[in-house]
């Protein structure tokens, strides 16, 4: 890593995660590997800031912690890049216990739990999803009608909602994302420190 941490993929340590690594690793993975519009990839570290925002739309009185577990869940992605679904699919057991793996090790890092209470999880894929559905439309070129046959129309947003996220979504510059993942979770972090968290 370029913080000079060594993470051992079958056997990751928290004592060598570091946040700079995570961020400047998750704003250079392109989404969508890559196939989307304009004149930068839409990176990770943007598409987690926009699930834990949308987290935050489907259950405003989210727990802190839950909202950066939510932010971190992709993190592991800075290590082994985005692999779109199907490929992950095919690789089965192996490739998810290394994913499961540093997702631990992640957690630790920053005292969460390794895994997460059912309903947050599900709260965390829903908003995924709906991510991955504004994206799909906004910037892969898919046809509104194709996108909610695949990922399923989006319920418990509004229209409103869903027009405001999608303009939100215009890839930005490789450091403006690194940027952006950064300083929500450092707002994150300030605020779970001043509510008495770890």
């Amino acid at each position: 890593m370029l913080s000079g941490r060594r993470l051992n993929l079958l056997d990751p340590s928290p004592l060598d995660v570091e946040l700079s690594d995570i961020a400047h690793g998750l704003a250079r993975v392109a989404r969508w590997n890559g196939q989307t519009i304009g004149d930068h990839a839409f990176s990770v570290a943007q598409h987690c800031v926009m699930v834990e925002q949308i987290a935050l739309i489907l259950k405003p009185d989210l727990d802190i912690q839950w909202s950066m577990a939510i932010l971190l869940h992709d993190a592991p992605e800075y290590v082994i890049g985005d692999m779109i679904s199907p490929f992950k699919n095919v690789m089965g057991g192996t490739y998810k216990a290394v994913e499961e793996g540093l997702h631990h090790a992640i957690h630790r890092a920053f005292n969460l739990p390794p895994d997460l209470p059912v309903s947050i999880a599900r709260l965390s894929k829903k908003a995924d999803i709906i991510s991955a559905y504004l994206e799909a439309i906004h910037l892969a070129g898919f046809r509104q009608e194709e996108a909610d046959r695949i990922f399923g129309k989006p319920a418990k947003v509004t229209t409103e909602q869903l027009n405001a996220l999608a303009a939100s979504i215009e890839p930005l510059p490789t450091r403006n994302a690194q940027e952006a993942f950064l300083a929500r979770f450092t707002e994150l972090n300030e605020a779970r420190r001043t509510a008495g968290g770890r």
